[in-house]
């Protein structure tokens, strides 16, 4: 489907472009595009990758990973049936989504991309996604948020006497787009024209490289059809902490809590303006990085891990990742810049209008709804531009419809690129779909949430 929609991307952009003119623009847009994915996008995520893969490879080397799978178990199998209960893959996609949750994008992309390359070793057809790959987009793509910590700024910046308003609106509307885009994800994948046989050709069996990621390593055997590869998982030493190491780790817990305590109670400016639930989500946030960034190598420290060793291991991956992904951003964001600079949005903006407008859609919203699947920063203009607006103002209606709107919803194209581009998948299935169904729900429930709350 990905190679469909690319290339009506293209096509579609070229022929818009022609009638009206814009080539120039369009080629400008494109080379402009072209380097900013490397250079901007792609090389920098190199960067945040290493930070967070080295903590992960800490954490699984240490077992946190396996414990945090071992007590979401029951949910995890529910949604993902065909990744083995003891695959790391489960530790990785619930690290991802804890990321996610806590508005800790920097985080969340790499943790992601950890997890994908863990499915792919379940894969038995390389370069097909998997029904638990189509789903973990779906969750990725509609991830419930807790502070929607972007839109709110954005909203300060413009004046808002409430930005932090947008907070309960924000939670209901993504809960309902993760919750609409996972039973999307699942209805597709039975339907016959999603299904995936896992023969190959000749329905003979199928060989599985050796791959080492974290601490599973597939063996390099051949795997009966439909199987997931023979995994030799390492096994990790559950055997209780010693008195002192529990004491350690029990006060390192006591201290954050204290600190944590302590910005409720006693706030820093930004935060005291803030409700009490209000202001301990944003501690949450606030603590929520320099916790993981501790907290996980002084486990793994008193598990015995070596925890330089295991982080620059760790740390290597992310130059691999960085350089699998590149070619398919650069497809897929090439494509975007060329149908904005086109005016294709702006031609589907001033067509959709009357008919939005109609049944109780704000016209003035629709631009920033049509960009949000397709660009991050465009969107983020948009939005910057909508509630500067003098006739609108950061405190009215639909100023709060457009912060939930951009806090509940994703880049839904980029986040396939770069996702299925760094285990080399090109055939999404229904992973498109879902997503996209997944931001349609979440626009129209902010907008109908915004109503029924702000009036």
């Amino acid at each position: 489907m990905l190679n469909t929609i690319w290339l009506v991307f293209i096509l579609i952009a070229v022929i818009v472009g022609g009638i009206g003119g814009k080539f120039d623009a369009m080629t400008k847009g494109a080379f402009e595009t072209a380097e900013m994915a490397v250079m901007k996008v792609a090389l920098p995520l190199v960067g945040l990758m290493a930070i967070w893969l080295g903590i992960m490879r800490l954490a699984e080397r240490s077992g946190l990973v396996a414990i945090l799978a071992r007590a979401l178990r029951p949910v995890l199998r529910r949604l993902f049936p065909d990744v083995p209960a003891d695959h790391p893959a489960h530790g990785a996609m619930v690290m991802n989504m804890a990321a996610n949750m806590l508005g800790l994008g920097n985080a969340a992309t790499p943790l992601g991309l950890r997890a994908m390359a863990l499915l792919e070793q379940l894969n038995p057809r390389p370069g097909v996604a998997t029904n638990a790959m189509c789903t973990f987009l779906a969750i990725n793509t509609a991830s419930i948020q807790l502070v929607p910590t972007t839109a709110i700024a954005i909203l300060a910046v413009a004046g808002a006497k409430a930005p932090t308003a947008i907070v309960p609106t924000a939670i209901l509307a993504t809960c309902c787009a993760c919750a609409s885009g996972v039973l999307m994800a699942k209805l597709l994948e039975r339907l016959p024209m999603f299904r995936v046989e896992s023969e190959g050709r000749d329905g003979c069996l199928q060989p599985s490289a050796a791959v080492d990621v974290g601490n599973t390593r597939t063996a390099g055997t051949a795997v009966p059809t439909g199987a997931a590869p023979l995994l030799d998982v390492e096994k990790i030493d559950d055997a209780p902490l010693a008195p002192w190491k529990r004491g350690l780790v029990e006060g390192f817990l006591i201290t954050f809590l204290f600190l944590g305590v302590m910005m409720v109670v006693w706030p820093f400016p930004d935060l005291a303006d803030n409700g009490l639930a209000l202001r301990i989500l944003l501690t949450i946030a606030l603590l929520a990085v320099p916790f993981l960034l501790s907290f996980f190598p002084l486990y793994a420290a008193l598990r015995g891990v070596k925890v330089y060793e295991q982080f620059v291991e760790g740390a290597k991956e992310a130059f691999g990742v960085a350089q699998r992904i590149i070619p398919f951003l650069v497809a897929m964001l090439v494509a975007i810049r060329l149908l904005r600079e086109a005016g294709v949005i702006a031609l589907v903006t001033k067509w959709l209008s009357p008919v939005l407008g109609a049944v109780g859609f704000p016209a003035d919203l629709l631009p920033m709804v049509l960009m949000r699947p397709l660009s991050g920063s465009g969107t983020q203009g948009l939005f910057v531009e909508l509630v500067n607006r003098p006739e609108i103002g950061a405190d009215s209606l639909i100023a709060r419809m457009a912060g939930t709107i951009y806090g509940s919803t994703e880049t839904t194209f980029y986040v396939l690129a770069v996702y299925f581009g760094s285990v080399a998948i090109r055939q999404t299935r229904h992973a498109i779909i879902a997503g996209l169904t997944a931001d349609t729900v979440a626009v129209i429930a902010s907008v109908a949430l915004c109503r029924v709350v702000f009036g």
